[in-house]
């Protein structure tokens, strides 16, 4: 279940529908996917109508729950399980693994592999949840740590941590070039690019978009190439690609943000890793960290830079 919350610009003309204003400021988002999950939809603290008309200054407030297709099955795909109770499973996801259904990856989705691993027939057996737990994302190609919930119950909990800002979740990144500093903060809007509706961008002297901010700091430097450790304060779609790419270190191997010939790693995917996530868990009185092995892919391409250049440190 998901809860987005937009305030219409001053600026904002009018002329618009709520359920397209909505469609075009929540990411991967359209009328029609918003339509089939929409639970609850309020402007201003009042129920609204998705045909009703946005004016400046609104407030609007959604419930949602991405819709799941009454034919999802299970399927036998291994999962690296960090942790496991009956209220939660932990997982280190594999690289290319797609988190929930969608159009075009109706099968081989995390999702699939959860109802094999909790031996559930498919997603309507599930009384308390059509998500079967999924509780937050990682793009298909980043890889590492990722929570899901068993429980209504548990589900619930944790997800009101994430919606509070209470989780710490910490990412590894190979990227392009060297950071401004050791270490800082990256605050500013990110929007859809209006070049390309696959791609988002970061921007600052607006209230466009959503607010994002993540911390970043470098762990070392090799050459024109830097190892870097980001968390997050929010949770935007690709958030630490956006921001990397801001700051001028777009992420080694992304297809979306550093488009440019790679010379020296070609062939390298996306080197972004989910390395650590702190929360609380159900019934627990202290929090529970995780962490998520570094891939082979990040170790093999950290040989190569530790043969071809001298480990610097950056101290300013």
């Amino acid at each position: 279940m998901s809860f987005f919350n937009l305030t219409v610009p001053k600026e904002f003309g009018g002329g618009q529908r709520l359920d397209q204003y909505a469609a075009d400021n929540i990411p991967d988002m359209n009328r029609s996917k918003l339509k089939n999950g929409i639970l609850e939809i309020s402007v201003n603290g009042k129920q609204a109508k998705l045909s009703s008309s946005v004016r400046a200054g609104d407030v609007i407030s959604i419930k949602w729950q991405d819709p799941v297709p009454e034919n999802i099955a299970p399927e036998n795909i291994p999962l690296d399980i960090i942790f496991e109770n009956d209220q939660v499973t932990v997982i280190n996801k594999s690289q290319g693994l797609v988190t929930h259904p969608a159009a075009g990856n109706w099968s081989g989705t995390l999702v699939n592999a959860l109802l094999y691993h909790w031996n559930k027939d498919n997603v309507l057996n599930d009384a308390y949840s059509r998500r079967t737990g999924i509780i937050h994302r990682l793009d298909k190609d980043t890889s590492g740590v990722i929570i899901t919930a068993k429980t209504r119950a548990a589900e619930d909990f944790i997800q009101k941590q994430f919606q509070k800002h209470l989780v710490l979740k910490e990412y590894i990144a190979l990227v392009k070039g060297r950071p401004p500093r050791r270490g800082g903060c990256i605050s500013t809007r990110i929007i859809r690019d209006p070049g390309d509706r696959k791609r988002f961008k970061a921007v600052i002297g607006t209230n466009e978009g959503k607010y994002a901010k993540t911390i970043y700091f470098c762990i070392a430097c090799y050459g024109e190439y830097s190892l870097m450790r980001f968390r997050l304060k929010t949770g935007r779609t690709h958030q630490i690609r956006v921001h990397s790419k801001y700051i001028g270190c777009p992420i080694l191997g992304d297809p979306i943000y550093n488009s440019k010939k790679e010379d020296l790693f070609p062939s390298a995917s996306l080197m972004l890793h989910s390395r650590f996530l702190r929360l609380l868990l159900p019934g627990e009185k202290k929090y529970s960290e995780f962490y998520a092995k570094i891939p082979d892919r990040f170790k093999r391409i950290l040989k190569v830079l530790h043969c071809k250049y001298a480990k610097e440190i950056v101290t300013t």
